[in-house]
């Protein structure tokens, strides 16, 4: 069930919003100040936002331009009164994903989430996840509680072959002939040093050893 973050502070129109999501079959949390949609917005809890951009304290541009400066990727409809050509354009090179003006029709919302959320599941396909660590197969870059770590050819292809089998023992076998594609020497420990700059730089209690196996990427880090 997908989870929307809905920052409106006219009390009236938040419930009309909630309600409609509800019904769709959506969660639905709201918000009515910018600090707060800061705050949720980070966790990475929700699929998507709608940004009503004369909050109290921080207004939506504000609190726009902090979660595009954080790299926070959550897709954004910004919904407010403002009709104004340089209010959309601010909206749009500030990093929304949409632009929708007050009054509107909820189907018309509804159409616009959905075409959001289907293009970030599109996106998403190309990164694989495990708890909060995350590959991404296009950039070759790892994050890891928010933070990007590079990785070198054979780490990212050693991180690739852990996260698609999460929980899974491989072998210092299968992972060679998968990482490296051909035969190392049995007595070779390519496999452990490889291993071992990971949990360097993605955190020790990832990658547990089964003794006698090999290794396997846990999905719940201790």
């Amino acid at each position: 069930m997908n989870r929307i973050l809905l920052a409106e502070d006219e009390e009236r129109i938040a419930s009309f919003i909630e309600k409609g999501l509800r019904a769709e079959g959506f969660r639905c949390e709201t918000v009515a100040d910018g600090a707060a949609a800061v705050e949720l917005a980070r966790t990475g809890e929700f699929d998507l936002m709608v940004l009503d951009i004369g909050l109290p304290g921080m207004d939506g541009f504000t609190v726009l331009r902090r979660l595009r400066s954080e790299r926070v990727d959550l897709p954004i409809i910004i919904l407010t009164a403002r009709d104004a050509v340089e209010d959309t354009v601010a909206g749009l090179s500030g990093g929304a994903d949409d632009y929708m003006r007050k009054p509107f029709a909820f189907d018309e919302l509804m159409a616009r989430i959905r075409l959001r959320l289907a293009s970030a599941a599109s996106v998403e396909s190309v990164v694989l996840r495990v708890a909060d660590l995350a590959l991404d197969l296009r950039t070759r870059r790892a994050t890891v509680d928010g933070r990007t770590v590079e990785l070198t050819t054979r780490e990212f292809a050693l991180l690739e072959t852990f996260l698609r089998h999460p929980d899974e023992v491989l072998t210092r076998q299968q992972l060679l002939s998968r990482v490296w594609e051909f035969d190392f020497d049995p007595g070779s420990n390519v496999v452990d040093v490889y291993v071992r700059y990971l949990r360097t730089k993605l955190g020790a209690d990832r990658f547990e050893t089964v003794r006698g196996a090999g290794y396997r990427l846990r999905s719940a880090p201790h």
